[in-house]
């Protein structure tokens, strides 16, 4: 079970990615329940590439996964940053 303040930081991080997202272009959306099965399945640095590869296959023809994966968490790093200003 998580604390209020886990809930919390967890619910920037969903709401960044789905910012970093919308910025890139992306028609992504993560609804808690999805980001939740993400956290499950993948340790942090892999959610995107876990998603990517599992709902997003497509992508991979045209886009190199490691360049996607940055992009977005940087994006993602970039969105929180700002927000804490």
């Amino acid at each position: 079970m998580h604390t209020t303040t886990q809930r919390e930081t967890l619910e920037i991080e969903r709401n960044a990615y789905n910012v970093a997202f919308c910025e890139l272009g992306l028609d992504w959306y993560w609804d808690a329940p999805t980001y939740a099965g993400l956290r499950n399945r993948a340790r942090e640095s892999c959610h995107v590439r876990s998603y990517l590869e599992a709902e997003r296959p497509h992508l991979l023809r045209a886009y190199d996964a490691d360049f996607l994966v940055q992009a977005i968490e940087s994006r993602r790093k970039q969105v929180i940053r700002d927000a804490a200003c």
